[in-house]
């Protein structure tokens, strides 16, 4: 049986989505209709950091997703038609702050983040899903697609870089927004709801061949 144990308050509108840390679950990242992310220390209540501001979101942000192996990165998108890839590690020692802070929730140095890393336009529509895969991106627009695609980051110029796009997947009846996506644990397959009411669909073999090849050497690499 679950319990309610407590609010988080910060964000100036709705709240569309919530993820967990899996390095670290104390950590949690929300996405918000009011064009911000934040990440929040669920232990003591604290909003830690705001990704928000001159390089920020320019409208709703309806999904965001924790780097699986890189504890530094986030991933977020919305209906600016964007994908920005964040780095918390220059601001780290706020959230190892966090864990000691004894003070009130509300009087915490809370960090605003202004600039991602990488700034990706793979789709030109609504961006609804986002989901990392390894080193690379899964993201679902309202243009019925989901598109797997590699950020190339520039380490001297924050926020440029390149694109490869590796596999798109179309996905039919998908043309309103907020229609999410998840993966199983192997990403062999997804499932993905649809415009019509009841049961979505499910599309297997989720990584092409070569992609997959790619991801499992990173993993070995890291």
């Amino acid at each position: 049986m679950c319990k309610y144990l407590q609010s988080f308050v910060g964000h100036g509108d709705s709240v569309n989505e919530i993820r967990t840390q899996p390095l670290k679950p104390s950590l949690v990242v929300s996405a918000s209709k009011d064009e911000s992310v934040r990440l929040w220390n669920v232990h003591t209540g604290i909003c830690i950091l705001i990704f928000a501001g001159a390089g920020g979101h320019r409208n709703k942000v309806l999904s965001v997703d924790f780097h699986p192996s890189d504890i530094y990165r986030i991933a977020s998108c919305g209906m600016d038609n964007t994908v920005k890839i964040w780095s918390m590690k220059e601001f780290w020692t706020y959230v190892e702050k966090s864990f000691r802070w004894t003070d009130l929730p509300s009087k915490f140095p809370t960090k605003y983040v202004q600039f991602p890393v990488f700034i990706a336009s793979v789709h030109s529509n609504y961006v609804d899903c986002t989901r990392w895969l390894g080193d690379f991106v899964l993201s679902k627009s309202v243009d019925n697609e989901i598109v797997l695609w590699e950020p190339k980051t520039k380490e001297q110029s924050p926020g440029e870089g390149a694109v490869d796009i590796l596999q798109k997947y179309p996905v039919p009846e998908c043309d309103i927004w907020f229609i999410k996506f998840s993966c199983d644990f192997h990403y062999n397959a997804a499932a993905i709801g649809k415009r019509e009411p009841c049961i979505g669909r499910q599309f297997v073999g989720m990584q092409p061949k070569e992609a997959k090849v790619l991801v499992q050497e990173r993993f070995i690499n890291t």
